[in-house]
Formats: C-alpha cells, sequence, structure tokens
C-alpha cells in the first residue's frame, strides 16, 4: 500500500507541472517520460495525444510534442472552470494510457487577456473577439527577429513598450529565415530538408520570450514558415525549402508547442499562395488545421500585394484574411489598398477579418515618413469592416541593435542600416498607430463598414493620394471619415440626422470641433490643419 501510494505521488508529480490545479486561461504543462529512445521521434512516434473532458462534458484533443531526448510535453489552456480530467494516447507505453485531473480557478491576472479569455473568430464576424465575446481590435507590432536575436532584457523592454502604446499583438518568426540564419547563440531551429532534424534547446530559449509576450497581456502571433520565393536567403526559409510533408510535420510541432499559449497563427510568412504554390499551401493548411482541434486563429501572410481573399474562400482553416500593401507610397499600391480587391469584394466572401498585416515599414529605403505609415493604416482599417492593422519599423523586425546596423540577406538602402529597435520604437509613427488603436476602440467599431456611397465628391479620383474612406453603422448614427490631407469632406445625409462633428488628429492624439455646413441631404466640414485628420459624427441623442 505504502509502495502503491509513493508511486501515485510520483507520478502526479511527474506529469503535472506545479500544483494540481490551474487558472482559467494559463498554460497548463504536463510532462512525461518515454521509455524508448527516438533518433528522430518527428517520424517514429506516429501519435501522442491527450483527450482532456472539461466540467460540462465538452473534449478537447491536444496533441503532445518531443522536448529532447526522452522528454514529451502536453500544453493546454483551460477555457471553463471545475475539475478536468484528461487520458493520453499513444503506441508509446511509456506516453499512452496515462490518466489525471487538474482543477482549474478563476484567475487572479488582472490583464485583459486573462479576463476576457483567448483570441476567436466567430462566423458571420469580420472582426476577431476575446472569448466572452468583447471584440478584439487587433493592433500588431512587427518584430519578426525579435525573439530570436534580444536578450531576455531586451525583449522585456520592447514587450513593455509595446503594451503601454496600445498594442496586442506581436508578431515574429520562429525558425531561421532569410532574415535571420541562426537565433543569437548562432543555433538553428532544425537541419535537413528532405528530412527534418529538430533543436529542442532552440524552441526552449524561445518558449521563454512567447511567454513573456502573454505575460504582458500581448498575443502571440508566430510565423511557422516563412515561404518568400524570391530572393537571397530564400534557401533558408521552411516555407519554401521544405517538401509539403516536411512543412506540415514542422508545423504541427510548433502549433503543439504553443498551443497553451495566448496565439494567432500566421501559417505563412511573405509567401506566394496564389498560381502555382496555391495547391501546395492548401496542402499545408489542411495538414497542419484541416483535422486538428487547435487553439488560436489562423492566418495567412502573403507577399505584397497579393490576395488570396477569393481563391481561400472556402478554406475553412483559414480565419483571417491577410494582405500586405507593399512599402511604397505611389499611385499603384495606393489605389491597391483603397479601390483593389478587399475593397471590393469584401462583402462578396464568406465573413473572416480583413487586415492589412504589412503596410508601410516606418524609414524603410529612408522614404516612408510616419504620415506615409498613418495613411495606409488608416485607409487600410477603413477600406473593409473594422477588424485590425499591423505596425513595422525597418530597424524594429531585424532588430537592428547597432547604429548602421545591416540586414541580413537584405542589401543596404541608402547606403547606412537602419535606426536600431530601441530608437525606432519612439518613431512617430510608431506612436500614432497606438493613437489609432486607442481611437477606434473609444467607439463600437465593429459596427462599422464601408460607405462609399455616402461620400458626394471622392478627391482620390482627381489626385490618388487624397482619397477619403468613410465608414458608418448600419443606422448612420456613428461615421467615421479619413482624409489625408486638408480638403473638404461632403457626406450624403438623406435622412437628415442631426451630428455632433469633432475632428481626430492622429498625430498628436487630440479632439477639436468640427464646424459642420449643412443643406438638404448633405453636411460638409474641413480640416482646421494642413495634415491628416478623421471626422467624426455621432448622432444628437433624443433623450
Amino acid at each position: 500500500m505504502n509502495k502503491l501510494l509513493l508511486f501515485i505521488f510520483l507520478f502526479g508529480c511527474l506529469t503535472l507541472t506545479g500544483k494540481a490545479q490551474t487558472q482559467q486561461w494559463d498554460k497548463l504543462e504536463l510532462s512525461f517520460t518515454s521509455k524508448k529512445q527516438y533518433q528522430n521521434p518527428l517520424y517514429e512516434l506516429e501519435e501522442f495525444y491527450a483527450v482532456f473532458t472539461s466540467p460540462t462534458g465538452r473534449t478537447r484533443k491536444i496533441h503532445g510534442f518531443w522536448d529532447g531526448e526522452q522528454a514529451f510535453k502536453l500544453r493546454f489552456s483551460p477555457d471553463e472552470l471545475g475539475t478536468w480530467t484528461y487520458q493520453t494516447h499513444s503506441p508509446d507505453n511509456g506516453l499512452g494510457g496515462q490518466q489525471g485531473k487538474f482543477h482549474c480557478v478563476p484567475t487572479t491576472n488582472p490583464l485583459t487577456l486573462y479576463q476576457k479569455g483567448a483570441i476567436k473568430r466567430s462566423k458571420g464576424d469580420y472582426h476577431l473577439s476575446y472569448s466572452d465575446g468583447t471584440p478584439f481590435f487587433f493592433t500588431a507590432c512587427t518584430a519578426w527577429n525579435g525573439p530570436l536575436k534580444s536578450t531576455d532584457e531586451e525583449w522585456e523592454r520592447y514587450l513593455s513598450h509595446r503594451a503601454k502604446n496600445n498594442y496586442n499583438v506581436i508578431q515574429f518568426v520562429t525558425t531561421q529565415w532569410r532574415g535571420a540564419s541562426t537565433d543569437r547563440h548562432g543555433e538553428v531551429a532544425f537541419t535537413g530538408s528532405g528530412k527534418i532534424n529538430l533543436n529542442t534547446e532552440f524552441f526552449k530559449r524561445l518558449d521563454k520570450k512567447v511567454d513573456r509576450i502573454n505575460a504582458h497581456g500581448l498575443v502571440a502571433a508566430p510565423v511557422l514558415l516563412w515561404a518568400l520565393p524570391v530572393g537571397s536567403g530564400r534557401e533558408l526559409s521552411p516555407g519554401y525549402t521544405l517538401p509539403d510533408a516536411e512543412a506540415i510535420l514542422l508545423a504541427r510541432y510548433m502549433v503543439a508547442r504553443y498551443g497553451g499559449n495566448h496565439v494567432i497563427w500566421f501559417l505563412g510568412g511573405d509567401g506566394q499562395y496564389t498560381d502555382s504554390f496555391e495547391q501546395r499551401w492548401k496542402t499545408i493548411g489542411r495538414g497542419v488545421f484541416g483535422d486538428m482541434e487547435h487553439p488560436g486563429v489562423v492566418a495567412q501572410h502573403p507577399r505584397g500585394s497579393s490576395w488570396i481573399g477569393e481563391l481561400y474562400k472556402d478554406e475553412h482553416w483559414l480565419d483571417i484574411v491577410g494582405y500586405q500593401s507593399s512599402h511604397n507610397n505611389q499611385q499603384a499600391v495606393v489605389d491597391w489598398i483603397n479601390k483593389g480587391p478587399m475593397a471590393n469584394q469584401w462583402d462578396k466572401l464568406p465573413s473572416r477579418p480583413l487586415i492589412n498585416l504589412e503596410p508601410n515599414y516606418e524609414e524603410i529605403n529612408f522614404k516612408i515618413t510616419a504620415e506615409d505609415v498613418r495613411n495606409a493604416s488608416y485607409w487600410s482599417v477603413f477600406a473593409t469592416p473594422l477588424a485590425g492593422i499591423t505596425y513595422g519599423a525597418n530597424g524594429i523586425w531585424p532588430w537592428i541593435q547597432e547604429e548602421q546596423g545591416l540586414i541580413e540577406n537584405h542589401g543596404n538602402p541608402g547606403g547606412k542600416g537602419p535606426t536600431p529597435w530601441y530608437k525606432s520604437i519612439d518613431f512617430p509613427g510608431s506612436l500614432q498607430i497606438g493613437y489609432l488603436s486607442a481611437f477606434i476602440q473609444q467607439y463600437e467599431w465593429w459596427k462599422l463598414k464601408p460607405v462609399p456611397e455616402l461620400l458626394i465628391e471622392q478627391p482620390g479620383d482627381k489626385v490618388f493620394n487624397h482619397f477619403i474612406p468613410v465608414v458608418a453603422d448600419d443606422s448612420h448614427t456613428l461615421l467615421l471619415a479619413y482624409t489625408p490631407v486638408q480638403q473638404e469632406i461632403k457626406i450624403r445625409n438623406p435622412r437628415n440626422l442631426s451630428y455632433t462633428a469633432q475632428w481626430f488628429d492622429p498625430v498628436h492624439n487630440k479632439y477639436s470641433k468640427a464646424e459642420l455646413n449643412t443643406g438638404k441631404g448633405w453636411i460638409s466640414s474641413t480640416p482646421p490643419a494642413t495634415q491628416d485628420f478623421v471626422l467624426v459624427l455621432e448622432v444628437v441623442s433624443s433623450d
């Protein structure tokens, strides 16, 4: 009897990290030891998963992963209060046939992400939400190399700054890629191409960086398979070099490893997902997410000016239709944002969030300014039902750590390297995208959709970069119009509604009163200064 009790005690200590209870929305980690020694468990171990049963009887199938030598783990974030049970399944006797339970208690974490729960997409919505139904306005910063190249102290400084400035998502790369052939320790995530071998020490270091993203109340958005098929260094990117089967194995491994975190998955990064590559990426997407119950929502990050909305409309694993407008302020790019497929097709496709995941990077080629960043961002947000936006700076994403530092495989534009990351986070555009997020979230933004028919004259038809987008709710009780320059905004008002009017200054994060001119069936106003502004019209309450 004493030996039996000792065995039960030791089993509990070995399999459940920490106490036999966990807080709701926290990451629970279960550890197991195989009785076998594998040369390459990715190929040799057919399956290892657990079925978790909630207090109300719902079941969740969660895949485990190899963590080096004979160590295996399962990670899971419980969404329901009460006692959960689990049972493991595997042909490996040391991993399968084990069962246990834990108690999920209310969170004591005051951060919104833990109070409201994991990010989800509900069918019929054009936006993301927290699990409690509260709309989530996606506001990301691009730190592709951040977790790979930063010190712990640098990562803390960056995450703290982003959280304080209204960002809620961090985009990053999880393996070697054309922008970073190794991490700061000179190691890679995997070796091989036809057959791959994982470096679990690489991923253990990455674990800590991902955990710290969530610890600041931010959602982690890992790119699983960087995929740009052109340019120097493309041979480093798994989404380009790996066969379909290996790409699926690698991606599924990372989904299992980081599925206990708060995540938004980017299946591919900078890839070409159309034309001759279309079937490959549909195969990979279905192989990773199609038959697998997984936490988090899924996006694709296409290369510049590539549109996948129509081609992928029936891919049920895809939650976010992402696009990249490229790093340019010329007419072709501006027209593509304002008059291209996003603006023309959003209401003809199954409803999903549509998000510009890579508009102008501030300082890229030393030509793109904060004004260009604001223009591209507001145009993008207002081109479709509101969902979110991403910011990038040419010194943050490669994690430039010294003056005139160079970017691997990206040349030397302008004859000098970008501004270091720790200065770039305070660039005007970097702060102003935080202003954009806070401004939008003061309103019931998830009800707003493009209403170009309300604009009496579109200046963008004559001067491409003077384009004015207009969004409103269905009853026109709230209307927002963005003008990139000082020019008259003239709007139809067929019901002759009475509005209060303000100008929001996206440069200085301030409001001022807007003077309205009115006539039968129309309203107009002109911004107070020679810069971009947002006109805010709210119906006067009858109470």
